[in-house]
């Protein structure tokens, strides 16, 4: 899709900080303001850096991509939602994704790794450029909508920080260059809570495409709020209805799927958004080609104008079977016979059997290469690139509505509760029960936003998190945030490990 927000290339290197704990350089230096970022447009291309850092990274030590490896996967294969089983010889990967499906996390898991290092790196990169803009030469009414708005994506790192790790550093000082100390869970969730509410007035009102406004601000603390009780053991729903009241301007679109077409940037329900466009250099955004089967492309082109793919992440069983017929999302999973559009015939696999995508998987630790339901949310076209150029959707106005839906449920407001998600269903063709429970919102939340990386939130939230289910044992409530990476505890021995690792 086409920029919707100026972003240019940086001119600066203004970040080499890998992770919070790396302090040992003089990094500031790195930062030559004296020669740009004088000008409100040169300070523009620079802001675009906090924003190029959502799309992650891969280096030598971690694939930190928040669509796809390893941060989008750690989050889905933890959840009730989707698998990585190990096929044959391929993925197995050893032995990263059967451990994060049964929930026995090691702090040496390369997916663990990837998560907080993704979080850290746009928070460095975040601290960087609020670094330069502040030794600019605009005046400080300037600077302060520029903060506001840099804080804004800072805090949403640290919003993933506090749902995967809980107890982390917070580093908001590009020239400390002292080891951190963990935080609490408690005082990161009121930084978070601090950041949004003090940056919030300052930042625009208006929508606009890619960036952090007063409504994607709130949708987020509206999140922190949703998720208080997981979080730090207080409930807080009557204030994330407080603050979904605030957010305005968008409408569900009639037809679900248009918030994931490739050109998604006409969207009047998507709230944020990580812009993605492969002739601009987007690196991470190949999520369909790690679902689909080998062989798939012949589905999607006669002559296979597709790219490569790797047979891997799925819905887990059970997870297709929670969609009526009737139910217009159930589109977003791919099962049975895939027709080769050369031959009009099911592709048959290098095993000799028919290409049909099953629900069930027979063994999670040697599955068949046809066993589990594709992921196929996306909008799927012939002559695509790897770098698929559909943004990637992170908040949705349908989730705003849930939002309420859920915290009015839980206040005992039945009759508002049932508005909110009659809006939602009603869209997805099917029906609202009269008697909305917990159990029916949770799984209309699968519903709803499936394959959107929100699950394992939702799971905790509700508590199903720490009960049994496929292929995963009862967790332990130590296990409801990740261990910190063993190699960052290497690196800084001002760090402690989580509670139960």
């Amino acid at each position: 899709m086409e920029f919707k927000i100026n972003i240019l290339p940086i001119l600066l290197v203004f970040v080499l900080l890998f992770s919070c704990t790396n302090l040992e350089e003089t990094l500031y230096t790195q930062v030559n303001s004296n020669d740009y970022g004088n000008t409100p447009a040169e300070v523009e291309t620079i802001v675009g850096g906090a924003y190029t850092s959502l799309r992650g990274f891969r280096d030598e030590l971690s694939n930190s991509y928040p669509t796809s490896e390893y941060v989008f996967f750690l989050n889905e294969v933890a959840s009730d939602e989707a698998t990585i089983p190990t096929r044959g010889t391929d993925w197995f990967d050893g032995g990263n994704y059967q451990e994060a499906q049964r929930h026995l996390y090691s702090p040496n898991n390369p997916m663990i790794l990837s998560a907080w290092r993704y979080c850290y790196q746009g928070i460095a990169s975040v601290n960087g450029i609020i670094f330069q803009v502040d030794n600019s030469e605009l005046s400080d009414n300037a600077k302060a909508p520029i903060f506001a708005e840099l804080r804004a994506v800072r805090a949403y790192y640290y919003y993933l920080l506090l749902d995967m790790f809980g107890n982390v550093p917070i580093v908001t000082d590009f020239e400390d260059t002292e080891l951190p100390t963990n935080s609490s869970r408690e005082d990161l969730f009121k930084f978070i809570e601090e950041e949004l509410t003090n940056v919030i007035p300052l930042i625009s009102d208006d929508i606009l495409y890619g960036r952090f406004t007063q409504n994607v601000a709130n949708t987020l603390l509206a999140r922190l709020y949703l998720n208080s009780e997981a979080f730090v053991g207080i409930p807080r729903w009557q204030d994330c209805i407080n603050v979904c009241e605030r957010i305005d301007g968008y409408s569900l679109e009639p037809d679900y799927f248009a918030n994931f077409v490739t050109e998604n940037q006409t969207s009047t329900e998507n709230i944020f958004v990580i812009p993605y466009d492969h002739k601009e250099g987007t690196l991470g955004n190949y999520l369909h080609s790690m679902t689909f089967h080998y062989l798939h492309r012949f589905t999607v082109s006669a002559t296979g104008d597709y790219p490569w793919c790797a047979n891997g992440i799925s819905a887990q069983p059970g997870v297709y079977s929670k969609f009526d017929d009737n139910d217009k999302r159930k589109k977003a999973m791919l099962e049975g016979e895939q027709i080769n559009l050369n031959t009009g015939s099911v592709i048959v696999m290098d095993t000799g059997a028919p290409l049909i995508y099953t629900e069930d998987i027979s063994n999670f630790t040697d599955a068949k290469q046809n066993e589990g339901v594709r992921l196929n949310k996306y909008e799927v076209k012939s002559g695509e690139n790897w770098e698929r150029d559909h943004d990637w959707v992170v908040m949705r106005y349908a989730e705003v509505l849930m939002m309420q839906a859920e915290c009015h449920l839980r206040l005992g407001n039945l009759g508002l509760a049932k508005t909110f998600v009659s809006v939602v269903s009603d869209r997805a063709g099917i029906e609202t029960p009269n008697d909305i429970t917990l159990e029916y919102l949770n799984d209309e939340l699968l519903r709803e936003f499936i394959f959107e990386g929100q699950r394992r939130t939702t799971n905790i939230r509700f508590g199903t998190y720490f009960q049994p289910w496929w292929e995963k044992g009862a967790t332990p409530l130590t296990h409801g945030i990740f261990p910190i990476p063993q190699s960052e505890l290497d690196k800084n021995p001002n760090l402690q490990q989580n509670l139960g690792y």
